[in-house]
Parts: C-alpha cells; sequence; structure tokens
C-alpha cells in the first residue's frame, strides 16, 4: 500500500511521531533511574545507529557519499553538539523535571532554530517567531513555580529546567551549523551521519574518561533493558522514521505543530507509568508552550 495515497498521511505520521516520542520520553525516565545520563545517551545512540545502518543498506543508500570532506566535519560537530552533549543534557534535566515538564522544556528547541538562523543564516524574523518565544518561555517560567517530582527539590527543577533549555539551544545550534549541509542531503543520511559522529565523540570520551568507561557495561544484557531497549528502539529511530515521514508528505509547519503535541501526549503516559500529577499548572505551561510553537511555525 502507498502511504502517499492515504488522506492526510503527513499529519497522520506526524501525530503518530508525537505519541511515539512520548512513549518513549516515559520509558527513558525509567531507564534514567537506573543509568548515568551519559550511559543511557551511549547505550541508545548505538543501538539507533546500528538500525539506521541496517536501515540505509535496506533501501540500498550508500552509507559514504561522494560530497565534500567539509560535510562530513560539519556533521560529525553537528552529532558532537547535538548527540553528545545536548541528548546529555537532555536526559540529564529529564530526571530532574520529569517526564511530563520536560516536553514543556523541548518547546524551546523550534525558537532557537529561529532566532540562531537570524543572527547567522540571515531568515526573517516575524511577529510570530516573537511572540511564539515569549510564550514558550513563559511556559518554561511557569514550570520552575512547578512542584518537583518526588525525590527532588524545587531547586533541583529549577537546574533541570535550566539543563533541559540549554540542551534544547545547543541541539539548534547543531543543526543550524549544518542546514546547507541538510538542504543538499538526503535527510536519513545526514541523520545517520549526524548520529555516527556522536557515537565517535562519545567513543573517544569512554577511552580517555574513567568515568564514563563504565558506558561500555551497558550492553550487559541486565533486566533494565526491558525498558531501555524498547525506549532507544522507539525514541532514536523508530520516532525518527516515522516523524520523516511526517515532513515528506505534509508542509513542514503543520507537522513541526503536530509533532510538538508529544508535550501533550506525554502527560497522561507519565500520569499512568510514572505517577506524574497533571495539574492545573503543568497543563497551562504546556498549552502556553505548544501555542508558542504554532505562531512561531505559522506566522
Amino acid at each position: 500500500m502507498n502511504i502517499a495515497h492515504i488522506p492526510h498521511a503527513g499529519e497522520i505520521l506526524s501525530v503518530l511521531a508525537a505519541v511515539v516520542w512520548s512513549v518513549s520520553v516515559v520509558l527513558f525516565r525509567l531507564s534514567g533511574k537506573r543509568m548515568t545520563p551519559f550511559n543511557l545517551n551511549f547505550f541508545k545512540n548505538i543501538v539507533a545507529s546500528l538500525l539506521l545502518i541496517a536501515t540505509l543498506l535496506l533501501i540500498g543508500m550508500p552509507l559514504v557519499r561522494d560530497v565534500p570532506l567539509a560535510d562530513y566535519a560539519l556533521l560529525f560537530l553537528a552529532g558532537f553538539l547535538g548527540i553528545t552533549i545536548a541528548d546529555t543534557l537532555f536526559f540529564k534535566g529529564l530526571n530532574l523535571v520529569g517526564a511530563g515538564l520536560s516536553q514543556v522544556v523541548g518547546c524551546a528547541y523550534p525558537p532557537s532554530v529561529i532566532l540562531l538562523s537570524f543572527f547567522f543564516l540571515g531568515e526573517r524574523l516575524t511577529w510570530g517567531d516573537m511572540a511564539g518565544t515569549v510564550l514558550i518561555l513563559a511556559g518554561i517560567f511557569l514550570s520552575t513555580r512547578h512542584e518537583p517530582p518526588e525525590g527532588t527539590t524545587r531547586a533541583d527543577l529549577r537546574r533541570g529546567i535550566l539543563i533541559g533549555t540549554a540542551s534544547m539551544v545547543i541541539m539548534a545550534i547543531g543543526v543550524v551549523i549544518t542546514k546547507p549541509v541538510l538542504n543538499r542531503s538526503p535527510v536519513l543520511w545526514a541523520t545517520t551521519i549526524r548520529l555516527l559522529g556522536g557515537v565517535f565523540t562519545m567513543m573517544l570520551i569512554t577511552a580517555v574518561s574513567k568515568r564514563h568507561r563504565s558506558a561500555w557495561r551497558t550492553f550487559i544484557p541486565t533486566r533494565s533493558w526491558r525498558v531501555t531497549v524498547p525506549a532507544s528502539i522507539m525514541g532514536a529511530y523508530l520516532a525518527m522514521i516515522i516523524w520523516l515521514g511526517g515532513m515528506k508528505f505534509t508542509q513542514a509547519s503543520i507537522a513541526s505543530i503536530l509533532n510538538q503535541t508529544s508535550a501533550i501526549f506525554v502527560l497522561p503516559v507519565a500520569a499512568i507509568v510514572l505517577g506524574e500529577r497533571i495539574t492545573r499548572q503543568k497543563l497551562l505551561a504546556v498549552i502556553l508552550g505548544v501555542t508558542g510553537v504554532a505562531l512561531v511555525t505559522i506566522l
């Protein structure tokens, strides 16, 4: 069956990507109780890179392309920033603020890309961008007033929100510096090379740092794999593939907004699995964040 012939295929895939990501975030939160942010990030990146390489082979797309070495260098740099640093910070922030609020913080990613593109790529900045950014910042500020998750303090909550926001900004920097490469390359190939760049730099860190050498022990099967393996497959591979499909079959602006609904879907999942309360304050923060993303994307 040709997916392109299904009415609203892009919109359906974009919402499905949001649902898959929301479930994976909750699973990553559970995994974070047993693994350090670095070790969890290292494990999920190895799993995802193997799956992506297998996917490239399956569709007949070469892993090594005849492109300038500068393209590989930029993608590796983006992998270091977005995978090694930003994703590790994301998992650290997730442990401190919980699954629900982490997705409010994640709303900082779209305006970060737009603002950085304005300053460094000369792209236009609209009133919608500025108004949306204000709403997103309001949602993040409101999150700092929320009661911290069990076992953490209000100082931990604020630190987690700051760490999570920093991860979104760093991830956005990685995207902006590689935007010219992304514009002329297959997205799946560029995503794979970027991920391999992150894996390579994390391997270097494990080789020189005694503190992070334990990351290799995560590949010894344990009971935690029952959560960590599905989280890695869903969050780092499946959600990304579905996201690409959504971007392919609908407008990028519509797909971006629907992707951000993960901030809504994660609330009931986190409530059921993690026991996180759905409060009015949290719900308002999510609404502000998603509305802000809509303004940034549409106007």
